[in-house]
Formats: C-alpha cells, structure tokens, sequence
C-alpha cells in the first residue's frame, strides 16, 4: 500500500509539472499571437523593415545576416509576426528563428543548383507535349517542348522533393528527385479521355483539347491486328468522314480516300498522305476500266503496317491548311515507330489468311449451249435446250477461282540508351491471289536512329527505308486479258474441265498454242482463262528508296529551330508478255508474239526548316507558334517501247530488239512539279481552356507558271473552348466547343497556260495544239466552316460531333466544244461544289474487374452539291456566252456521268430507253420483239455517292483473351452492274433461266416476251443501265478477331505470345448488288459504283502469331 500511494503522488506531481510547462509555453504563444503588425513599406531597405518591426512590437533582434541594404516592398495589415518574417525575410534568402521576445537572423548558406532533363511519352511511345512538369509543392517548374523533352535547374535543398507531371487527360505522375539527373516518364490517359494528345500538321504533337478542328486518331493496333497489304484499307469504319473505297486489283492493290465529299469535277479528291510530318506524293492508281484490265498499286501501299505507330486523320480544311494546295482534301497523318531508350525489345509477327471471293453474281446451269433454245445453233451463248440434271457439267466460276493465300511476316528491334535509340525492321508479304498466277511480294527493310547532342539540345533523326515489290498479273476490270470474261461467260453445255489444259503443241509453228475453241471469241475477244493467266502476263519490279534525316535544335527551354529532308525514289520495270496465239486484237496481228516494257521513275525531294515556340506566362497564357518556309519537288518520266515480235523473229522470245519496224511504238512522257512554299501558325492559349489558332501559307507552283497569279495564300482561323478547364461540371467530366474557317485549295492541272503538242506514236508525227492556251486562270479552292462539340461523360462515354460546310469553286474543266473550234479542249474555270456534312462518333470503355469493354460507333453524312457549273461563262475564242446547263462526263456504255446544277458530282444518266407505243406501253413488235431507243430525253439513274456511313467497332477484353468486331454499313446510292448485262445477254445468269423456267418476261403487266429476246435486248452493248442499276445500301461484318495472350509465367517472364484467329469480310448482311458496292475500279474520278467484269472483292480468314522479347 506504501509502494502504491508514494507512486499515485509521483504521478500527480509529474502531471502537475507538465501542465506548468505547458501553461506557460501557451500563454507565451498567446502573448505573440496577440501581437499584429501593419506595414506599408515601399522601397525600403532592410534596416528600415526592422525598426518598423520593433516600432510596433517588443521583439528584439539579434543580427548576423547581411547586406541588409536591399530594397523591399511589402504591405501587409494586421498580421502575425511569423507571417511578416515569412513574407519579408524567405524571398531575400535570410534565415529567421524566434526564440520568446527575440528573433534570430542569419544568410542562408549558399545552395548548389542541378539540371533535371528528362523526356515524357504516353503509352504509345510518343512525347507527350505542353506536360506541366513541377517540383512538388514549389513554382519552380517548366512544360514540355513538342517533342515531350523538357529541362529544369533546381536547388540542392529539392532533391528530397518529388517532379510532379500534369497534363489533362493523363493521370498525374510523381517521382522522387533523389541524386538523379535524367528522368523518363510514361503517362497513362484516363478512361475514356478526350483530351490528350494527337499528330497535326507538320507532323507536330499537341494538346487535342486546344485543336479547333476535328482530328480523330487510330492506333497502330487496330490497323494490324487484322491485317491488309494496303493498310489504308484497315481504316475503312474507324474514322467518321472518311469514305474508303478499295480497288478491285487484290492483295496489294490501291484505295480510294476520300474525307468530307468528292470536291472537284476535274481533279483528284483523294486525301494527302503525311509521313512524320513530310507530305508524301501518292505515285501509281488509277486502274483500267473499259478495255484495259490491269491493276493498280500505289505508293502508300508499300509502307510496311508494323512500322506505324499512329494515324491522325484531319478530315478539315482547317486541319490541313498549313500543307496549303496539297491537302486540300484533307490529310492522313502517318506517324513511324522509332528506337527506345532502355533494354533491347525486339518483335516478331507471322500472319497467315486464307482469301476467297465475297460477293460474286449468280449463275445458271440448267440451259445449255445454243440460241432460241437449240443446242448447237451457237456455240458461245447459253440459250441452248434444258440440260436434265443427271447431264449437267454444272459448272460455276466458283470452280474457276482458288484459294488464295497472304503471308505476313515482319520482325523489329528497338533499344538504346538516354541519348541514342535505333529502331531496325524487315517485313515481308507474299501472296498469290484467287486467280491463278496471280502474285503479289512486297519486302521492306527500314533502319532509324535518334541522338541527342550538346546536353540534349540538338537531336538528330536519320531513317533510311528499301522496298522491293513484285506483282504479277494484278487484275482490276475491262475486257482484255481479263480471265473473268470467258470464265464467267463459258457455254453452260459446253465441259469447262477440257480447257484447264490451255495449250497443246502445234506441229506446224512448233509452238505451244492456245487450246480454246474458236466459236468461244465473241465480240469481247475471249480466250481460254488459264491461257490469260499463263500466258498474257503482266509484271511489275520496282524497287523504292526513302531517305529522311531531321534535326532539332533547342536554342531555349521554349525555342528550337528544326529542319527535316526527305528524298523519295522509286524505279519502276513493267513488261506485258502476250504468247504466240494470243488474240490478234491485242497483239496487233502479230502471230509471233507482242512485247511491252516500260521503266518508270518517281522522284519526290522535300525539304523545309522551322522555328518553334512554345511558351507558358504566368501558368495562365501560353503561345504555340511554328514559322517555316518548304520546297517540295515532284517528277515522273517514263519510257515505254512495245510491238508485236516480227514475223521473221523469234517466237516468245521477248525483248525490244526484234519488235515489228512498222508497228512498233516508242513513247516517252513525263512531268514535274514544284512548290516554294512558306507557312506559319499561332496558337494562344488562357488557362489551358481557351484557345485562339490563326494559320498560313502562301505556295509558289509551277503549275501557276504563264498565269497572271504566281502565288496563291491559304489562311485559317479556329477558336477552341473547354469550360471544364474552368469549372467543375460533375459528370461532365470534359467539354469541349469549338470552331473554324479555312481557305485551303489546290493549283489547277499542269501546262493548262502555255501551248503544248501530242505525239502521234502511231504516225510518228506531232499533233496540232491540244488545248487552247488561256493565261488567267486562278487556283481552285474550297473554303470551309466547321463547327464541334467534343465531351465525356461519367468517365467513360465520350462523344465527338462535327457540322462543316465546304464550298469549292474556281472549278477547271472542259466543256467538250466542237471540232470546229480548232482545239481539241479549251478549258474553262466555273463552276462552284458544296459538301455539307456531319461526323459523329459516340465512344464507350468501362473495366470491370479485369474485364474492358471498348466500344465506337461512327456515323457519317454528307450531301454533295454543284451550286453552280457554267453561269456567265464565255467561250474564249468567241466571246459569246456558252449557255451550258450540263456537263457529260464519260461513263460506261449507255450509263453517262452528267453534271447539273443542282446535283452532285457522281449523278448517273442515260439517254437510251426501251421504246414505248403511244399509251406508253413497251412497244412488242409483231416478232414479239422489243427494241432500244438511244437518243430519248436524259434518265436520271441516280448518285453513286453514299447518303450515310455507320460504323460499330467492339474491343472486349479478360485478362489474356480479346475479341474484337466490326460491323460497317453504307446508306444510299446506286452502282451499275455492265457484267450483269452481260451475263444476261450470253443466257448465264440465273435471272435468264428463271425467267426461261417461267416461259418468259412478264412485259406491261400482261404481256410476255420471250427471255432471249428480252435479256437480249436490254443486256446488249452493256445493257440499258435502268435495268442494271442496283441499290449501294450494304451491311456488313467487317473484322473479326479473336486471341489469346499466353501468360508471361509461362516463358519466365522473358516474352509474351499472343495466338489470334481473325477474319475480313466474313458476312454480307444485307446487298442487293452482284457485286460489292464498297469495291472500285480505279482511284480516279468519275468511276465509282461502275463494275465491268470487276475482280470480285475479297473474304479472308487467317492466323496470326505475335511474339514480343
């Protein structure tokens, strides 16, 4: 009880003793809390401050800072002395301490500084611009430059603290500063984000929120994992107000893109393609038509996909206007893979699909060879007696066609350290098409290496790119060695099995000579299909070149200047070999033989230099600024020679020494451009959330050369506004308005102002004038308006809208004026196009415990207008006014291309009808024939332009597995189907023995005509196009893809695999057309929607491997 009660009083004194010291420390606190000091000083020194100080309190001052002569400003009122200490002794670097009445005052100790540097991408590997880069908890701090590089000085007392990296859209990183130097940063986007960060022009990274026009971009992943030789085609349905049209050449073949409407009536609308931010001039396309069946490729076809890390597409004029005359329909922005800094990572890819044709048109087989329904009495139409089914061959095209196959194989490597990186790639595709003999090889090796000099000031990026590509027999439509027509054609009573051995060995010539029935010609010139194949071959061997090389220098933390150089060569080989016994139409009677060969050389130079700025004041304004002036040098020459072998040469034995001396023919043609070119942009920024862009360029062409106008300017104003920058706005996570106007245009065709003459290669002389020289021509432009609205919802809806109106006019054309004029064209400018549309895309992606949900709908309108075609214009030799209404462009056939005002650029017309009695009925001849008027009023068939694009992309995702749809769908429009009259007229389609198992065609509601008679008659010269037009309208599933990535466990952590089954193409859900309406011709204007014999589009099925170190 002692024990306890001397402890108990112990603890009561300890207590008591606590409370004392307590009480005292809290009344002394209390005391200085009492105290406030109000100080108005300006100007004065720091003896000054002082005594004001003891003035007006009791503290004393116990001194050994010094030079305390230096000015200060300060007004504070009614303040605690810590708070005046604070505010008046830190900013001078005197250190303070107060100790009861008296405050201690001593100069702090001279601190080493340090150089921070370091560079910030996001998870693609691209720097990440206009990053907010901070010391935690401090102003000192600095953005990121263009590139995502940024550099920083700090105090040594800092390096216990964290670099904080803030920018919106990203989640904010912090790391620790310690001894390090050099810091790499990767941010992560948010959900569903917005704003980040996109490629505009001039290959230049910025903030997506500050754009005022509508760019929308693809990530590499989604144009690989189902693969296509021409990877442009893999954007089709990804990006809203793209309209992709892919050539009916195969694997490898060229594409249409067209952004926002076809604009010109004499011009290409095709958009512009950018390669790290150097325009790239698209050599190659087109494609034959009518006679000529030859396939296209195209430049943009040779770039190897694995080598792409992104894709912006800039659907507007604003977007494009700093690239002037060359984007004037836009601008695809592609931007390449280069080296990372870390340990080596290397990649391999082996992609194998199985290809067939997808939509073909359908065939009969129960009639048999014959006209009127008797064998024998012809021996190349199918309007022959019923064949009974245990007689048939029952053959189909379908035995005609094959399975083909693409092989994709592609291997890159990437490493380095801080200051160096090198990114390597070899890449190979081989394919044989659903046609025999058919081949396409594509190989590309690419080297790139990025260094960094002088403390990371100067950065140098050199690349150089090879490409070998082969092709074979690439087919597109028309009628002459294009094994479609007599496959498709074939006599239904006749054994197709026969002719697969195409040639037999003639004694006579002892020669190999075509095995093909005579009576098998026809008006189109048929021969045997494996003959054409083997036979009739066309090749091409190029080989392609690009060498870049750019280099940056940051003269400041906020200015560098930049050059970049690009050179572009490729040589082009093509032969066409036709063997003895080929048809005489085409080797121009020789019986030997006929051999072409044609070298061709694409050159394209760019160069340009440029200043940047990119500057933040006071952390609410800010200033992006690019000045730069660009030359950009174009050219194409080829040299053809062709003839038939002589008849005393050597047979199929091709080469240009033992041509025909008569017949042979030597053409040489060429061209070159080239465009001086200087161009500026601004673009000022408030608090990050208002943004004002002014653009300009003005292009010295030399297709300006001989006109009154040497030069042209393009200038663009756009204002983008994001009040969630200012407000918090709560499940409107992001907002964004925006807006602008741009005047962007293109420099009419070449040699349009000075007399030029064509070469008669066939009478070896030189034409008259070909045109009519006119010297006041003016470049076309389109200006345009756009509006839009970008937004995020509760983090994981997104939702981007555009509205645009562009209007193009100074329009060149020819009016096609008579003979009589003395010119074969004369060339006009009037003329105005207009495109109104709207894009939409609505975005969802949400992650439930491992399980991510990506979802993207697109939609696209758009209303293609002529305002105005020929108003007020005169003829320039006259000087009468022209008084044109329509303008005809050629066509197909009957089926004629027709402007009018009022209408669009792709409106189908024909003036031949079915002749009609006087009630307006069919007129049935007494032979109970009908007959075809050509030269009635104008039949307005409709617009081969699409009213609407949808789109719907999926991406689902658990832990390893992904599947991946894409479903696409096209609303309006009309196509026109030559080889579906066809196939009527020779009696082999299914619609002419339907109508034959009906007894015959039901004409006027009562009447009947016979089905050959009929089909006959309006299937002849490539039908009457009223009868063979068909709605465009289609749906589809597009991309299928399915995959598994194998756990890293598996393989110790050392690679992943990813196995993914994938598809194209795989299903038609809706089609009315005999052919795939979204399938081209030629990347040319004035033949979408025309399908001639047309290379049926394709449906792949495949594998891919995919295997990362």
């Amino acid at each position: 009880m002692n024990t306890f009660r001397i402890l108990r009083r112990n603890c009561c004194l300890f207590c008591v003793m606590i409370l004392s010291i307590w009480s005292a420390a809290a009344g002394r606190r209390a005391q200085t809390e009492d105290i406030r000091l109000t100080l108005q000083l300006k100007e004065a020194t720091v003896t000054e401050a002082i005594g004001c100080i003891k003035e007006q309190s009791p503290y004393l001052f116990f001194i050994s800072a010094t030079n305390l002569d230096r000015k200060v400003t300060l007004s504070v009122k009614n303040e605690t002395i810590e708070s005046v200490c604070k505010k008046l002794f830190t900013p001078l670097k005197i250190s303070w301490r107060i100790n009861g009445h008296y405050i201690y005052l001593e100069d702090l100790p001279e601190q080493e500084t340090r150089k921070l540097s370091g560079t910030v991408k996001d998870e693609s590997g691209a720097g990440v611009p206009g990053v907010s880069v901070f010391v935690e908890g401090t102003t000192t701090g600095t953005t990121t430059d263009t590139e995502g590089r940024f550099s920083l000085t700090i105090s040594g007392e800092m390096k216990n603290s964290r670099l904080e990296f803030n920018s919106l859209g990203y989640e904010i990183v912090r790391q620790a500063i310690g001894e390090r130097r050099n810091f790499s940063v990767t941010l992560r986007e948010e959900s569903v984000s917005l704003e980040g960060t996109v490629v505009t022009a001039l290959g230049i990274r910025r903030d997506q929120k500050a754009l005022s026009y509508n760019v929308q971009e693809v990530n590499a992943e989604l144009l690989t994992t189902v693969k296509d030789a021409n990877f442009i085609n893999s954007l089709a349905g990804k990006v809203a107000g793209v309209t992709i049209n892919s050539s009916s050449s195969g694997v490898g073949g060229a594409a249409k893109v067209v952004l926002r409407g076809n604009k010109s009536i004499s011009q290409s609308s095709n958009a512009l393609y950018v390669i790290d931010g150097v325009p790239m001039y698209n050599f190659g396309g087109g494609g034959g038509t009518e006679f000529d069946s030859r396939g296209a490729t195209e430049s943009i076809a040779d770039l190897n996909p694995e080598d792409i890390l992104s894709i912006s597409v800039l659907t507007g004029a604003a977007a494009a206007a700093l690239y002037g005359s060359q984007a004037a329909n836009g601008a695809v922005m592609i931007t390449t893979k280069k080296g990372e800094s870390g340990k080596l990572k290397a990649s391999f890819s082996s992609n194998t699909e199985f290809l067939n044709p997808f939509i073909l048109p359908e065939f009969q087989t129960s009639y048999g060879t014959g006209l009127n329904g008797k064998s024998g009495s012809s021996g190349i139409y199918s309007y022959g007696s019923y064949i009974p089914e245990s007689s048939r061959y029952n053959y189909s095209p379908k035995q005609y066609f094959k399975t083909g196959h693409t092989y994709t194989n592609a291997f890159s490597i990437s490493g380095g350290t801080d200051r160096n990186q090198t990114y390597f790639s070899a890449a190979a595709v081989n394919s044989d098409g659903i046609i025999p003999n058919n081949k396409y090889d594509r190989y590309n090796f690419t080297f790139r290496n990025t260094s960094h000099f002088l403390n990371d000031k100067l950065r140098i990026d050199a690349s150089a790119s090879y490409i070998i590509q082969k092709d074979q027999n690439m087919t597109n439509q028309g009628v002459y060695s294009n094994p479609l027509v007599p496959a498709y054609l074939f006599p239904r009573g006749n054994d197709f099995e026969v002719y697969r051995s195409f040639e037999r060995y003639n004694s006579g010539t002892k020669l190999m000579e075509q095995f093909w029935n005579e009576d098998l010609v026809g008006d189109l010139r048929m021969q045997n299909p494996y003959w054409i194949n083997y036979r009739n071959l066309r090749n091409n061997d190029k080989k392609r070149y690009m060498l870049s090389l750019s280099a940056s220098y940051d003269i400041l933390d906020w200015l560098n200047v930049a050059g970049r150089v690009r050179i572009d060569n490729a040589n082009n080989l093509f032969t066409q070999k036709l063997f003895a016994s080929s048809n005489a139409t085409i080797t121009e009677g020789g019986n030997n033989g006929h051999y072409t060969e044609a070298r061709t050389n694409d050159t394209q130079t760019y160069a340009d230099i440029m200043v940047n700025v990119d500057k933040t004041f006071a952390q609410d304004y800010s200033i992006v600024a690019n000045l730069g002036a660009s030359i950009n040098y174009i050219s194409s020459d080829e040299l053809r020679y062709g003839g038939p072998i002589q008849e005393n040469g050597l047979a199929n034995v091709f080469n240009v020494f033992d041509l025909d001396d008569v017949k042979k023919r030597a053409t040489k043609s060429g061209w070159h451009d080239e465009t001086q070119s200087v161009f500026g942009s601004i673009e000022f920024g408030w608090k990050k959330s208002l943004f004002l862009t002014l653009t300009g360029r003005n292009d010295w062409a030399s297709q300006l050369a001989g006109s009154n106008q040497s030069s042209f300017f393009y200038p663009s104003a756009g204002l983008s506004w994001v009040p969630t920058g200012l407000w918090d706005m709560g499940a409107l996570g992001y907002l964004k308005f925006r807006g602008s106007v741009a005047s962007v245009g293109m420099p009419f065709p070449r040699f349009l102002t000075m007399p030029t003459f064509e070469y008669d290669a066939t009478n070896k002389i030189w034409k008259d004038k070909t045109h009519y020289p006119i010297g006041d021509l003016k470049p076309e432009r389109t200006l345009t308006y756009e509006l839009g609205l970008e937004a995020r919802l509760w983090q994981d809806f997104s939702i981007n809208l555009s509205w645009y109106m562009a209007d193009t006019y100074n329009q060149t054309f020819d009016p096609h004026l008579p003979p009589s004029s003395g010119y074969t064209t004369i060339y006009l400018q009037t003329g105005s196009v207009r495109n109104t549309g709207v894009e939409a895309s609505l975005g969802y992606n949400h992650s439930w415990h491992g399980f991510t949900w990506d979802s993207n709908f697109t939609f696209s309108w758009n209303k293609n207008e002529i305002t105005s075609l020929a108003d007020n214009a005169i003829n320039p030799i006259t000087g009468e006014p022209l008084n044109l209404d329509r303008l005809e462009i050629k066509g197909l056939g009957k089926a004629k291309y027709i402007l009018k005002k009022g209408g669009t650029l792709g409106d189908l017309y024909t003036t031949s009808r079915l002749k009609h009695n006087e009630k307006g009925f069919i007129d049935i001849d007494d032979a109970g024939q009908v007959s075809v008027l050509d030269s009635g009023s104008e039949i307005f068939l409709g617009t081969v332009f699409p009213k609407y694009n949808l789109a719907w992309r999926n991406e689902l995702s658990y832990k390893g597995l992904h599947f991946g749809f894409l479903l696409s769908g096209r609303i309006g429009g009309i196509v026109y189907s030559a080889t579906q009259a066809n196939l009527d007229f020779y009696g082999v389609s299914k619609s002419s023995a339907a109508a034959r198992d009906a007894g015959g065609v039901i004409v006027n509601d009562r009447a009947v005509v016979d089905a050959q008679k009929w089909f006959q008659t309006i299937g002849s010269q490539s039908g009457l196009p009223q009868y063979y037009t068909y709605s465009a309208t289609n749906f589809r599933l597009q991309e299928l893809s399915l995959g598994y990535t194998l756990p890293g466990k598996w393989f110790k952590n050392k690679c992943l695999l990813t196995i993914s089954a994938v598809g194209h193409n795989l299903l038609m859900f809706y089609c009315k057309a005999p052919f795939d309406p979204e399938s081209i011709a030629s990347t040319g204007n004035n033949y979408q929607g025309i399908d001639y014999f047309m290379m049926p589009s394709l449906r792949s099925m495949g594998l891919n491997i995919k295997l990362d170190f």
